[in-house]
């Protein structure tokens, strides 16, 4: 008795790949982990579809003499108003989560957008006495950047090994980069000379362009080139473990 393989259904459903979720799923999470952070989230939201409802609906009316088409109008843009707010808290609390975490800075340079290429990892690490993963918080980092700007070198961590691995990075990327490229030292925290880790990336906006393209490119290839100075960090301690932000589910995609 001869057995032929079982023949697959076009309507059947694809099993789903547990690696890699759908929107939704992903949109259910960032809620969830977002709310545990800002509670009001759904309050801020309600309230932006609310507003934006009423104004359609009632405002439109006075146009269009309809409350049907209004209402419809008032629902789908009362929806978008909500979700729109959403990813502007949903990302503010992100950045909240990745506050004093080691690792942090690499995290946060992913809302970068095009122009920009960074390390993943710190190009320069001192662990100081830390000898087990509870203790990275006692890190310091340097994380890099280069756009049009020029090279924007980021420190994290203790206040002292921080600026003294800057300064020592800046010295070293200077002699590569050549006196024509500027270099701009940053440092995230939460004192007078740092910068929040939830205004890294507007603030390295706004510093005028100086490179092309080619230029940028041409940077970056000398730098990587170059390698990275960095002490060893105790076993077991990898700062690219840092959570990461998913850029598409804060916009609702």
């Amino acid at each position: 008795m001869s057995t032929q393989p079982e023949k697959k259904s076009r309507f059947s459903r694809k099993p789903k790949d547990p690696d890699n979720p759908g929107r939704i799923s992903q949109f259910k999470t960032l809620f969830q982990v977002s709310v545990k952070h800002n509670p009001k989230i759904p309050l801020w939201m309600a309230g932006a579809f609310l507003v934006v409802f009423l104004i359609f609906t009632f405002g439109l009316h006075l146009i269009f003499s309809s409350f049907i088409y209004t209402g419809i109008l008032g629902v789908m843009f009362g929806l978008l108003a909500a979700v729109i707010v959403f990813g502007r808290l949903a990302e503010r609390a992100a950045y909240g989560a990745l506050e004093g975490q080691a690792g942090g800075t690499g995290a946060a340079l992913q809302g970068l957008k095009r122009g920009w290429t960074y390390e993943q990892e710190p190009v320069a690490a001192e662990a100081g006495r830390a000898r087990r993963m509870s203790e990275l918080s006692n890190a310091a980092m340097v994380f890099r950047a280069v756009g049009k700007p020029g090279v924007v070198l980021i420190g994290e961590g203790p206040t002292g090994a921080a600026r003294k691995l800057l300064e020592s990075e800046r010295k070293r990327v200077a002699r590569v980069a050549g006196p024509e490229v500027p270099v701009h030292v940053l440092r995230v925290g939460s004192g007078d000379d740092t910068t929040k880790l939830g205004d890294l990336t507007k603030t390295m906006k706004k510093f005028d362009a100086k490179l092309t393209d080619a230029e940028v490119q041409a940077v970056t290839k000398r730098l990587r080139a170059l390698g990275a100075a960095k002490p060893p960090i105790p076993k077991g301690m990898d700062p690219r473990n840092a959570p990461r932000m998913d850029r598409k589910a804060l916009r609702g995609r």
